[in-house]
């Protein structure tokens, strides 16, 4: 019989987890390929420090595997949807221990084989303005405008993360949109935007 990868890798996040809490490698493996990177992007868009978020995916998926023997598919919130939660409030909690005051940008953010250095120059500043409007909104504006617009949830995900109603995201997405858009709003033209 094969290993389990060709057929977790079809499974729902749901499964893989109750596979893992039965001694299942495989599914663990399977499952930090979908969760981690999703958990390390968006605990660097909301910390705007990639040291500090990789610290806060790890211990997320860490709090996931010692959650996974309890695991129940059934009625329980999906292993994605949990996850980003404990991200969200392990970002809070550092966010309100530094004072939400450190930079938002990375100096690392340029990966071998990019287009160009005026490319990648002008690329890092539509991140780092981007990074500095995020870094400005109150803390559920941020965490409610980044699982929707940069992560791609749904407001009833966004909803269940953040513990509120769906209201609730609807109107602190709109409000960050439009902060955003204020924040940045003079900046197009030195951003590289011609429209």
């Amino acid at each position: 019989m094969s290993q389990h990868q060709p057929a977790d890798s079809r499974l729902s996040d749901g499964a893989l987890m109750v596979l893992f809490a039965n001694g299942d490698p495989g599914a663990a493996r399977v499952l930090t390929e979908r969760l981690l990177p999703r958990a390390l992007g968006h605990a660097a868009r909301v910390l705007g420090d990639r040291a500090e978020a990789e610290d806060v995916a790890q211990e997320a998926m860490m709090r996931l595997w010692r959650a996974a023997r309890d695991w129940r598919q059934d009625g329980e919130a999906a292993p994605a949807t949990w996850l980003y939660r404990v991200v969200a409030n392990l970002c809070v909690d550092r966010l309100r221990r530094r004072g939400r005051t450190d930079p938002l940008d990375d100096p690392d953010l340029a990966a071998d084989g990019a287009p160009g250095v005026v490319s990648q120059m002008v690329e890092a500043d539509r991140i780092a303005a981007l990074d500095a409007a995020l870094a400005s909104l109150p803390e559920r504006q941020r965490q409610a405008v980044v699982l929707r617009h940069i992560e791609g949830l749904s407001n009833p995900e966004i909803a269940a993360i953040l513990d509120i109603g769906v209201e609730a995201v609807e109107s602190l997405t709109a409000r960050g949109k439009r902060a955003l858009g204020a924040a940045l709003a003079g900046r197009k033209e030195a951003l590289g935007y011609d429209d």
